[in-house]
């Protein structure tokens, strides 16, 4: 069995007499790919900045390998919504940033950087800037970026939100493909149920204000998923109920 990677012990967040989040408890194992959904304004994006620790906690801890989190120690890596590339770079310097930023040596740093192009297939464009791209093409690129530093934790803000259906599906698989490969602890955040079924081993239902977990779903489905399958058709429906009744 895999260890620990991630544990949530009591985690709550409040402004002034307005609590979000109340007595959060949970574990994610090491390489796990983990999907948080619930009810639009539940506190889903407050959920993934108290993992950053953007924001601090009103009360609880947060533990990677068994140690408080500490951004300054631990290997955190985000990929948001907004395309955020790094205009003035190109699609390799971009993918390097964070490699160069905490001082890899440039063996590493060339070496995980032709890995992830070769991933994502990005050769033809490993020289072009982020302006000379299209926004899949950019946001393959912030991906790169952050899986180019081998998180301890991935966290992923809908980074599809703003794709159409095909190319959300072509991302989906893009971002399946080098997960795998890298073996990589990911918290990925959509409002997006069918997404969610595609993507997770485990997804996170959470709840309306003051927001709990009400479950959490183990996703057997074997890869790759058919979105037309019986077993995917029923368990894409019972999460929709999950978040819809209360």
């Amino acid at each position: 069995m895999k260890p620990d990677k991630i544990e949530v012990k009591g985690l709550s967040k409040s402004y002034g007499d307005l609590k979000v989040l109340n007595d959060l408890n949970f574990s994610i194992k090491k390489g796990e790919f983990i999907v948080v959904v619930g009810p639009t304004g539940c506190g889903k994006t407050t959920f993934l900045n108290l993992l950053t620790r953007i924001i601090q906690p009103t009360s609880g801890d947060l533990y990677i390998d068994g140690e408080p989190a500490d951004p300054k120690k631990h290997n955190l890596s985000f990929a948001f919504q907004e395309p955020s590339a790094i205009p003035w770079l190109t699609v390799e310097g971009n993918i390097q940033f964070g490699l160069k930023v905490k001082k890899y040596s440039k063996k590493e740093i060339a070496e995980r950087t032709d890995k992830i192009i070769t991933l994502l297939g990005l050769e033809q464009f490993r020289y072009q800037y982020p302006r000379q791209l299209s926004v899949s093409c950019e946001q393959r690129v912030i991906i790169g970026r952050a899986f180019a530093l081998y998180p301890d934790l991935l966290l992923m803000d809908e980074p599809y939100g703003q794709m159409d259906i095909k190319m959300r599906y072509y991302l989906e698989d893009e971002v399946l493909k080098i997960w795998k490969e890298l073996e990589s602890t990911v918290v990925f955040i959509t409002h997006n149920v069918e997404e969610a079924v595609y993507l997770a081993e485990k997804i996170i239902i959470l709840s309306n204000k003051p927001t709990t977990i009400k479950e959490v779903v183990e996703i057997n489905i074997p890869r790759p998923r058919d979105f037309t399958s019986p077993e995917f058709v029923e368990m894409r429906e019972y999460i929709t109920s999950q978040i819809k009744w209360w």
